[in-house]
């Protein structure tokens, strides 16, 4: 039987993730899969913070280039977040599986503040604590959110979450050439400006030697496969 090699994983889930087969919004049959992968890995002892992005609601860089003010149009942002968060811990507490939503952005109504020591103490619980709001300050985006809250938490490992197998050398949808790594450096992923998390997330990961794993979120069972330790997708280190 697979035994988990991390004890506490931080997943970053892209806002993308959530739409299944739509072209917007959020899929709830997609949710509830997602959901039951994470069930399956608390199951087995693991901890595990999550951080979903907003890309299926609004990008603030987007809204931004259409001429909306960029930290407006950040915050807006922040706030499709916290949505994709809500439906995710609706999901998951569907299943018994215990759940908090922390928010860098108070709203006490919906979530908790986001607090260090608390957040420790629910993963200890075995809680899933679900980050929303990004950092809370815009012209951040919500990979750096990421890196900085698996910081915060102690956390062995990212999980970062896509819909291709690992890290290319070029975009691989229509370049056959396109070769995966299995293993790369975060000076090297900087350099070829390789696109796996924003620049600053990458950096602030190199700075604490924090392991980043990019897999595909698509393949049905991958989540308890990285955290079992299994070859898949590629590693970041140093």
């Amino acid at each position: 039987m697979d035994q988990p090699v991390y004890k506490r994983v931080l997943l970053k889930l892209s806002g993308e993730a959530l739409m299944g087969e739509r072209s917007f919004g959020i899929d709830y049959g997609t949710v509830h899969g997602i959901a039951m992968e994470i069930k399956e890995v608390v199951q087995m002892g693991t901890q595990v913070g999550v951080v979903v992005g907003a890309g299926n609601i609004l990008r603030g860089g987007e809204a931004n280039a259409q001429g909306m003010e960029r930290t407006s149009a950040d915050y807006m942002g922040m706030l499709g977040t916290v949505i994709n968060s809500l439906a995710l811990q609706s999901a998951l507490e569907k299943l018994d599986v215990t759940t908090r939503v922390q928010t860098a952005i108070e709203m006490k109504e919906v979530a908790e503040p986001f607090i260090q020591r608390r957040a420790i103490r629910h993963l200890e619980k075995g809680r899933v604590v679900i980050f929303a709001a990004g950092t809370g300050n815009p012209y951040f985006t919500t990979d750096t959110a990421a890196s900085l809250r698996a910081m915060e938490i102690n956390a062995d490992v990212i999980m970062k979450a896509t819909k291709v197998d690992g890290v290319y050398d070029k975009d691989p949808v229509g370049n056959d050439s396109a070769r995966k790594f299995n293993r790369i450096s975060y000076t090297d992923v900087l350099t070829r400006d390789l696109k796996v998390m924003d620049a600053t997330a990458i950096s602030l990961c190199r700075d604490n030697g924090l392991l980043i794993i990019v897999f595909n979120l698509l393949q049905a069972g991958n989540i308890k496969k990285v955290i079992c330790g299994h070859p898949i997708g590629t590693k970041v280190d140093n």
